[in-house]
């Protein structure tokens, strides 16, 4: 049998099986770098040198220790700013309600003042005829000019009353700019948390290699 074999082997025909073919050539690899948007160091590599990956396949992870922290620190100033604009909007309540109050003070005191001038009147009237006393016109003539001042006093207040409602109205607006930006910031944070994952690039497979 020994022999046999190699006595095939001396007589086989050169070259190939028919339907086969040889050719010198070589593959050429196209490298493909990637990077992370945002500077830092590798956290964790979840690839091999060498191994076949696929579009979108995560290849390695950032740190991201330091965004994480930016990220409570964003989540925290949009609850402050929340309750800034809870607390405004409480505060505008509060003014409203003075504003309220002071318009009804107002009205008391065109009511008392309209009544003293009335009352004043006819203590001139009656004083010219020798009815009541020079003390009583006095008194109604004080009275009248007490409830005049009592109602400016009182339309003062209702303008301060105003005026604090408009600033509370602008703590409003202003709480809730403060909450926009938190939360752009978390927005803008949250992005970078995202692009710190390394990912295979779009279209055929790659293999891995490190330089």
């Amino acid at each position: 049998m020994v022999l046999a074999a190699a006595a095939w082997w001396l007589l086989r025909p050169p070259g190939l099986p028919a339907g086969f073919a040889s050719s010198n050539g070589r593959i050429e690899a196209t490298e493909v770098d990637i990077a992370s948007k945002i500077a830092g160091r590798i956290d964790t590599i979840l690839v091999k040198e060498g191994q076949f990956v696929h579009q979108g396949e995560v290849l390695a992870r950032m740190d991201t220790r330091v965004l994480n922290e930016q990220r409570l620190e964003a989540a925290a100033q949009i609850k402050e700013a929340e309750s800034a604009v809870l607390a405004a909007r409480a505060l505008l309540d509060q003014r409203q309600s003075e504003m309220r109050a002071s318009e009804a003070v107002v009205k008391q005191r065109q009511a008392e003042l309209d009544s003293t001038a009335k009352r004043h009147v006819r203590s001139n009237t009656l004083s010219q005829r020798g009815a009541v006393s020079a003390q009583q016109l006095d008194d109604d003539r004080a009275a009248a000019e007490s409830a005049r001042a009592a109602l400016e006093s009182a339309k003062a207040q209702v303008s301060a009353a105003r005026a604090a409602i408009e600033a509370a109205r602008t703590s409003i607006i202003q709480a809730q700019t403060r909450v926009e930006a938190a939360q752009a910031t978390e927005r803008r944070i949250l992005a970078d948390i995202y692009d710190s994952e390394l990912k295979a690039p779009p279209r055929r497979p790659h293999s891995v290699s490190r330089r």
